[in-house]
């Protein structure tokens, strides 16, 4: 038999080849089988696999692939800090071997080199966490707490109270109709005061005009450059380029962001429609448009691809030795093949049966053409089905984003409210953002062969729909007018949190849930899930009271008071108080802390689950979420702050 495939055996001169030339690690062709230390063998223990031990981690969203991913990132790691010591060491050598010549070059070439060095360690920091994540360095970073709470709650955090304080350039409002100036700070106690007429809605009227083109270029194109790399960041996640491959990521980014910001100046140059520019929906109404173009722009390539039809790849020349194509020498498709083959099965069972003693004969039988739009409506492709599932997954996301504004609108404007209406109106819209996210759970999945089966995208959302709900809570917080406000408020909220998860992680609640058909998923891989909610309500606690205090600090005594009036907390006949507001929030967010702790020590006691450790593996498997995470909580939070500041342009 002739050898088809000969066997070259590999060589190999490195410093691997030095370091593992033994026999027990052989050499595979090219490849060379290197086990793993028993150092590293001896880690993969509870408190670093956390799901994955219990039971074999059978059930669990890591077994497989994650699990695999887990239990490599070690000797990844080994690896890198292998190749900075070998930096250093030839840095080190060279320093040796210049012993002798110490003086002022010698303390130049030091700093240069140690120069060299730290911006070699950032660029490749930024590339690693941030443009290209890899699994060992987000794992360093989510490994130790306040590196964790630096880059998940901090850095969100300070980029939104960052953006907000922005100096505007302001100027005093047109005189009224009378030709009087307007105050600076408006007195609606006076009976010729025009806020006597009208009910002044709860995040108070303009104060100072602003400059547009500061507004737009500066204050909203930096909020607009944010959704679009959220939206990026997700299609990322979802394994997909929405841009067109001719034009590239860069361009295609600059022309939407060209876009963005060139649309909005005819509107302002006219003076019949500027009117526009002073409403808040307006611009988020347009946001929502720019981060549907990315989404748009995906659908609108495959289908100029074909990637909705069955007629569209043709086989390769190994394929087509298994069809008859290759024998009868004509050209033929992957989908039409099938499509012939399975018809001219059951025509064959139908019409005749099988002979063993029959002499094997390759025939090319005529083979009726059926049109292109049939073929459209019998069968559609696994992947384009899945893409539209995801797209309706983004429609509801932001379509939530919507609804949060009007809610914020429609409470600010019927100010003052009792204890009463708070609690109605927090828990209605507790009741929207809940039922909202279960439906882009039940879109995503969390395993393969559900609607887009992605875990990672449902952890995104999960955390999208979470800080949502934190974010215009934490924004009422500035109207409540007495202390048993905020008691009633938390008392709920942490009874709540406290009682109900643990009941929802039960054997019995999950045996509930599947007998009544609203989860198929195993007992393990529910309680990951469970698991994974407590950590991102976690996140989604700290970081939007973080942006809330911060914003307060910065909008009352900075420069943008008059921009932010729903901060200013300066008039006379308001029930609303600085300090009441910002003592008051930050015992909440104490109580909140304790309750998270309580929460999580009952979960590990009760199911012995770490809540901290599941997270930071979830991280540690999936890189893409840490960008991700930090993009979605910039452009939440960047929302809060859009809808409470007053516009009226010079």
């Amino acid at each position: 038999m002739p050898e088809f495939f000969p066997f070259i055996p590999g060589t190999e001169t490195g410093r691997a080849a030095r370091q593992h030339a033994s026999d027990a690690s052989p050499l595979l062709g090219r490849f060379r089988a290197v086990p793993p230390p028993a150092a590293q063998r001896q880690q993969q223990s509870q408190s670093q696999l956390g799901l994955l031990s219990v039971n074999g981690g059978r059930g669990s969203v890591h077994v497989g692939y994650g699990a695999l991913l887990v239990a490599g990132m070690g000797a990844e790691e080994e690896q890198e800090s292998d190749d900075d010591d070998d930096d250093d060491d030839n840095d080190t050598n060279n320093d040796n071997s210049n012993g002798n010549n110490r003086g002022c070059g010698y303390v130049l070439r030091r700093t240069f080199r140690a120069w060299r060095r730290f911006v070699r360690l950032s660029r490749r920091n930024i590339r690693d966490l941030w443009i290209e994540p890899r699994q060992t360095a987000v794992k360093r970073v989510v490994e130790r707490w306040w590196s964790r709470w630096a880059v998940l709650v901090f850095l969100p955090a300070a980029l939104a109270v960052a953006w907000c304080a922005l100096p505007f350039p302001q100027y005093p409002l047109p005189p009224d109709s009378d030709g009087h100036p307007q105050p600076h700070h408006k007195d609606p106690s006076g009976p010729d005061s025009p806020s006597a007429n009208h009910r002044v809605p709860g995040h108070g009227e303009a104060r100072v005009q602003v400059n547009f083109w500061f507004f737009l270029f500066v204050y909203y194109g930096f909020y607009n450059l944010t959704a679009l790399i959220w939206i990026t960041k997700v299609f990322n996640l979802y394994s997909l380029n929405w841009w067109p491959s001719t034009l590239g990521f860069p361009l295609t980014v600059s022309l939407i962001a060209i876009i963005s910001l060139a649309a909005p100046i005819p509107i302002y140059l006219i003076p019949e429609a500027r009117y526009l520019t002073v409403h808040n929906t307006v611009w988020v109404s347009w946001t929502f448009v720019i981060m549907a173009m990315p989404v748009a722009i995906a659908f609108c390539i495959l289908m100029t691809h074909e990637r909705h039809l069955s007629l569209r790849n043709s086989l390769s020349e190994t394929q087509r030795i298994f069809t008859n194509s290759w024998w009868t020498g004509k050209s033929n498709t992957l989908s039409a093949t099938r499509h012939h083959n399975r018809r001219r099965g059951l025509i064959s069972r139908s019409t005749s049966s099988f002979d063993p003693d029959a002499v094997l004969q390759i025939t090319d039988s005529p083979r009726q053409s059926m049109p292109a739009f049939i073929q459209r409506r019998r069968w559609l492709p696994a992947s384009f089905v899945r893409f539209v599932w995801f797209c309706l997954a983004l429609f509801v996301g932001l379509l939530a984003y919507l609804i949060g504004e009007a809610y914020a609108e429609i409470y600010l404007r019927t100010l003052p409210h009792n204890s009463f209406e708070t609690i109605v109106y927090v828990y209605s819209w507790v009741v929207t953002v809940h039922l909202l996210d279960a439906l882009t759970g039940w879109i995503l999945g969390a395993t393969e062969g559900e609607r887009v089966g992605s875990y990672p995208l449902s952890w995104i959302f999960k955390l999208y729909f979470m800080l949502t709900y934190q974010t215009y809570v934490r924004a009422l917080y500035a109207r409540l007018r007495s202390p048993s406000q905020f008691i009633w408020l938390q008392a709920l909220s942490s009874s709540f949190l406290i009682i109900l998860t643990p009941l929802t992680m039960t054997q019995t609640y999950h045996r509930a849930l599947s007998m009544l058909g609203l989860t198929g998923q195993s007992y393990a891989s529910y309680q990951k899930i469970c698991t994974r909610n407590v950590f991102i309500r976690f996140l989604a606690e700290n970081v939007s009271m973080l942006t809330f205090l911060g914003s307060i600090l910065v909008l009352h005594f900075g420069a943008n008071q008059d921009v932010y009036p729903y901060f200013a907390f300066d008039d006379p006949d308001e029930l609303y108080d600085f300090d009441l507001t910002f003592y008051a929030s930050m015992i909440t967010w104490a109580c909140e802390l304790a309750a998270g702790i309580v929460l999580r020590g009952l979960i590990r006691w009760i199911f012995g689950v770490n809540a901290s450790v599941e997270g930071k593996m979830d991280l540690a498997v999936w890189p893409e979420l840490l960008p991700t995470s930090v993009a979605v909580m910039l452009h939440v939070l960047q929302s809060m702050l859009f809808s409470i500041i007053r516009l009226q342009f010079r």
